[in-house]
């Protein structure tokens, strides 16, 4: 058995464990890529803590931004999965849910900023203003209180991902049988099925469905630097991730870099381990 878990282990231990043991290592030291890593201890965590005023910006963004699409994202797409599962023609609206996830965030950024267009021939805006409600064009992407507004929207439209690939296979991997036995147990609508039987059974797909939700939402970049820029305004739409971007590669800040990529690491660690223990079979 070991002898076939070998090749993954060897795989695993490249591609995962020695970059972040060396992300760790590098978080300790003034690294600028022409030069050998200088150790510095934890400068780099006192200088993001308490001195980086964006950084602490980054994270509030960050964390706003997983709170709100991170469950709200899981239930849309478990819903969705389940509505979807219900009807005939499962195959066509599974491709029309699934296809804007794996269109790329800059093709799908040009429609949307299309949509969020600041003048008056920006869709959103006319429609608004065709019914009045606004006399004036909004500036979405360049309103401080507006724009990670309109990133977590369009994260949101293209968070049919994986998960919910997921969860649509594992509703319908459900026994019939089991909700035969429910009717005769007494449940008597759809609501009672899914939380008497379908949620109990798929306990493996929502916790990965968690635990991709809470990496995806603290992952957020590319829609929030297409859509927003890098920096955005009055760094409203920064995120860790850009934080991290920024300093890696535009500034080649790679130690300070790396203690960005440690602190986000942390964090996702933490809410999966906790997410883990909240839907283990052992809870």
């Amino acid at each position: 058995m070991y002898l076939f878990m070998l090749p993954f282990g060897v795989l695993f231990l490249i591609f995962v464990i020695a970059p972040v043991l060396t992300a760790v290592y590098l978080s300790f030291t003034y690294f600028n890529v022409l030069e050998p890593p200088r150790w510095i201890g934890l400068s780099n965590y006192r200088l993001l803590f308490v001195e980086d005023d964006v950084f602490l910006i980054a994270i509030k963004n960050t964390l706003l931004f997983a709170v709100i699409t991170g469950p709200l994202g899981y239930v849309i797409s478990f819903t969705l999965a389940w509505f979807i599962n219900r009807l005939r023609f499962r195959q066509g609206y599974t491709l029309a849910f699934y296809t804007p996830s794996i269109t790329s965030s800059i093709a799908m950024s040009v429609i949307w900023l299309y949509i969020f267009a600041n003048d008056r021939y920006g869709l959103l805006n006319y429609g608004l203003m065709q019914i009045g409600l606004i006399n004036e064009p909004v500036a979405w992407l360049y309103e401080q209180s507006t724009i990670l507004l309109v990133i977590i929207v369009i994260s949101l439209w293209m968070s049919m991902g994986t998960s919910f690939l997921v969860f649509l296979a594992g509703l319908q991997d459900v026994p019939r049988e089991l909700y035969e036995a429910g009717v005769v147990d007494g449940i008597g609508n759809a609501l009672q099925e899914v939380f008497y039987i379908t949620l109990p059974v798929m306990r493996p797909q929502l916790l990965f469905g968690a635990v991709m939700a809470i990496v995806n939402s603290f992952a957020v970049f590319q829609v929030a630097v297409q859509v927003a820029g890098l920096p955005s305004p009055l760094y409203a739409g920064h995120t860790i991730v850009a934080h991290l971007y920024d300093f890696a590669f535009i500034r080649f800040e790679m130690g300070y870099a790396s203690a960005i990529a440690v602190v986000l690491f942390a964090f996702t660690f933490v809410l999966s381990r906790w997410v883990m223990h909240m839907l283990s079979e052992r809870s």
